[in-house]
């Protein structure tokens, strides 16, 4: 049975749920059946929360992948004021923080990898599956930035990793930014895009499905 792992942040800033964790919450433990005319799970999918924590979000994706060296990661990360899901394609060399993490720290135009590459390209079919997520009928994009924040430290510091691993190679990462609940935006002084939980949950199985070969 292939695995699959995701990952997910808590909440960060002044917000105090994340959709991020809650959506990986419901789906820890799912057993997926990818082909039509199967019984039989051919997937499972194993949830990790990850810190939102500068660098220190890093060592802990690599520790659970050497834990449960999955066939297929998505990272989810929520991204308020964003109209749908965001399918991330890059991850950029710098650290560069308007906020504080949760730690306290906010780095300015810091590398992440000293003599790392300007970026990385995340490595599922970006192309492929924002065209399956908007057959479903759900609001999505490609998105070329992920920003400087907790989310772009963790695709690049992931696709180092990963790239630069003899064993971990060939498993496929991508990183999904979803946007707020609508009882999130339901608080806000102003109206912000929102999704409920159940369509970001059909978004992750289909982009799943679409990208385990």
């Amino acid at each position: 049975m292939k695995k699959v792992l995701l990952t997910g942040f808590g909440p960060f800033g002044k917000e105090s749920i994340n959709p991020a964790l809650l959506v990986i919450q419901e789906l820890d433990n799912q057993k997926l059946v990818l082909n039509k005319g199967k019984n039989n799970p051919e997937a499972k999918i194993v949830s990790k929360e990850l810190s939102v924590v500068f660098r220190k979000t890093i060592n802990e994706f690599i520790t659970i992948v050497e834990t449960i060296n999955p066939d297929l990661i998505l990272s989810i990360g929520q991204a308020g004021g964003r109209m749908g899901i965001s399918l991330e394609r890059i991850g950029i060399n710098v650290a560069d923080a308007d906020i504080a993490d949760n730690e306290k720290n906010k780095p300015r135009d810091e590398l992440i990898v000293r003599d790392g590459p300007v970026a990385y390209f995340t490595t599922i079919n970006v192309r492929h599956t924002f065209n399956e997520i908007k057959e479903a009928g759900i609001p999505v994009r490609i998105s070329n930035s992920a920003g400087t924040y907790v989310c772009n430290n963790l695709i690049y510091g992931a696709l180092h990793y990963l790239t630069s691993s003899e064993k971990f190679s060939k498993i496929k990462y991508g990183f999904i930014h979803i946007p707020y609940l609508p009882k999130q935006a339901a608080e806000m002084k102003k109206i912000t895009p929102s999704m409920p939980l159940s369509l970001i949950k059909k978004a992750i199985l289909i982009t799943i499905k679409t990208n385990l070969d």
